[in-house]
C-alpha cells in the first residue's frame, strides 16, 4: 500500500478497497445464487450483483478524473468474508440450512461494505468531490435497503424453515421411541395412543 500523506491519499484508498470488495463479490455471488434454494434470496444476490457492476463502473470513473494510479489493492477483509463462505459451503447437506448461512454471509459482507461506503463519502464530502458523495450515497441507500429486505426474509422464511427441517430430522431419528412411549401409554390409559397421536404435531 503507498503512503498515505494526505486526505485525498486516504479517499482514493477507500475507494480502490470497496472497488477489489465488489469485484470479489461479482465473482462470489453468482456460485453463491446456483446453491440457495429461496428463489427470494436468489433475486436478491442477482440483484446485489447488479448494483454492485454499476457501482464498480462508477468508481473507477472516479478513480480515472482524480488521475490516481490504477495499481489495484485487494480488499483481504472481503477476501477473507468470502472464503469463509467457501470454505463452510461444503460441510452443508440440507438446503435451509445452506440458505439461512448464505444469507448471514452475504449479510455480514454488506455491513462491511456499508461502512466503507459512509467512509468513502464522509472523505469525499470534506473535499468537495461531490460525484463520488453521489455514488456513495446511493450505494448506501440501496445497501440498507437490501440489508433490511434480508433481515425481513431471515426472519420470515428462511430461519423458520431452517429450525422445521431440524424438528423434521429429529423426528425421523427416533421412531422406535415414539412406539415405545405409545405402547406404554395405552397400557396405563385406553385412550393413550390417541392422545400420543394428537401430541405428536409440531406446535
Amino acid at each position: 500500500m503507498p503512503a498515505l500523506r494526505s486526505a485525498e491519499d486516504l479517499l482514493t484508498t477507500e475507494l480502490k478497497q470497496i472497488h477489489s470488495a465488489e469485484r470479489q463479490l461479482s465473482r462470489a455471488l453468482p456460485r453463491l445464487a446456483k446453491q440457495v434454494d429461496s428463489d427470494r434470496l436468489r433475486e436478491m444476490l442477482d440483484r446485489r450483483r447488479e448494483q454492485g457492476a454499476g457501482l464498480i463502473e462508477r468508481i473507477e470513473e472516479a478513480l480515472e478524473e482524480m488521475q490516481t494510479t490504477k495499481a489495484r489493492q485487494k480488499n483481504i477483509i472481503a477476501e477473507a468474508l468470502i472464503e469463509d463462505v467457501n470454505e463452510h459451503l461444503d460441510d452443508i447437506e440440507e438446503d435451509a440450512m445452506i440458505d439461512a448461512f448464505v444469507l448471514a454471509a452475504v449479510q455480514k459482507t454488506e455491513h462491511y461494505c456499508i461502512a466503507a461506503w459512509g467512509t468513502a463519502a464522509a472523505l469525499a464530502r470534506l473535499l468537495d468531490e461531490d460525484e463520488i458523495v453521489r455514488t456513495m450515497e446511493q450505494a448506501l441507500n440501496e445497501g440498507k435497503r437490501l440489508d433490511e429486505e434480508m433481515t425481513k426474509l431471515a426472519e420470515e422464511e428462511i430461519n423458520p424453515r431452517m429450525l422445521d427441517e431440524e424438528e423434521g430430522e429429529e423426528d425421523e431419528e427416533a421412531p422406535s421411541d415414539n412406539r415405545r412411549k405409545e405402547s406404554v401409554g395405552a397400557g396405563q390409559n385406553g385412550n393413550g395412543r390417541r392422545k400420543n397421536q394428537a401430541g405428536g404435531g409440531r406446535k
